[in-house]
């Protein structure tokens, strides 16, 4: 069994609809431990992530907001990470999905310095591949995949540590790309099975041939789960919507597999706004595919109300 490490991570500042900062009491209230330790598992939950104050760090995109704020979350999620994986496994309860930024580089320091190859699924309806540079937004939680594939253009963040090759990187279910983001993506080896390519090819395969791929470099996986990632008719508590998403059997086919391959190090919980769910509906939602992740079954399913 795993010895599951929560860490709350209530980032808010990387996009601007306020929420998501309540991201890791709902995964409290929604039962995230006792499903853990039902399974069999360990729990140990660190509470929540506090950064520094922040600086007076600027760049030259004038859209860009809150960025002293991140470079201080990224610094104190880093270093999280990087504590707790040789403890066991860290959950990070968003918070949007800029918490990645510190995530996905704590988690690659260790794999580095443990001399294997990182590797990550990302879950989400974007592709999360903008730079500080080229987003019009401003909004830092759709640069995360560019920072850890090792573009330039994240001044004043420190450079990625060790920069995640793309053919390591497989999106998973995206549908909404902007133009610079899809130009940059062309120019990468990242694996990209967007919404076209499961309609045609359905979940499993091209899933397995990730992991096995995995698998065969002995590599550390982590798994960053955005709510969008699901269709918004089951999981509303998101403020990035995106028709299209995944449906309940879909998503749990997902996590059953990333279970049965044994694979997965880290995980990432991201973009849950509980001030837009109904009655908890998406934080149940998101805790039961953590249940399918560690390994329960589908007969284990539990009755819902809705």
């Amino acid at each position: 069994m795993t010895h599951c490490i929560l860490i709350g991570a209530p980032v808010d500042e990387g996009q601007r609809r306020p929420g998501c900062l309540m991201g890791p009491a709902a995964y409290r209230v929604a039962g995230l431990a006792g499903t853990l330790t039902a399974l069999g598992h360990t729990v140990e939950d660190l509470g929540d992530v506090t950064p520094d104050a922040p600086g007076s760090e600027t760049c030259p995109n004038p859209a860009i907001h809150h960025l002293p704020e991140m470079v201080a979350w990224t610094r104190a999620l880093r270093a999280a990470a990087e504590a707790a994986m040789p403890q066991g496994m860290p959950i990070f309860m968003g918070g949007d999905h800029a918490l990645a930024l510190g995530t996905v580089a704590g988690v690659a320091a260790h794999a580095a310095r443990s001399g294997r190859p990182q590797f990550v699924i990302w879950l989400d309806a974007h592709s999360d591949f903008h730079t500080f540079r080229t987003t019009t937004s401003g909004n830092i939680h759709g640069t995360p995949m560019a920072y850890a594939n090792g573009l330039a253009g994240f001044d004043p963040l420190p450079p990625f540590p060790t920069p995640i090759p793309g053919e390591n990187i497989c999106m998973f279910g995206i549908r909404s790309v902007d133009p610079a983001e899809h130009q940059a993506m062309q120019s990468s080896s990242i694996i990209v099975n967007d919404m076209r390519v499961l309609d045609e090819q359905g979940i499993v395969a091209p899933l397995r041939s990730f992991l096995e791929r995995v698998k065969a470099e002995d590599g550390m996986l982590h798994v960053s789960l955005d709510v969008d990632f699901l269709d918004p008719s089951i999981a509303p508590a998101v403020g990035t919507t995106v028709p299209g998403g995944t449906t309940f059997r879909e998503a749990h086919l997902v996590m059953e597999l990333l279970h049965e391959s044994g694979l997965v190090t880290s995980l990432d919980l991201v973009e849950l706004n509980p001030f837009l769910d109904d009655r908890g509906r998406t934080a149940k939602l998101m805790v039961d595919l953590v249940g399918s992740l560690m390994g329960r079954k589908v007969f284990d399913r539990p009755t819902r109300s809705f």
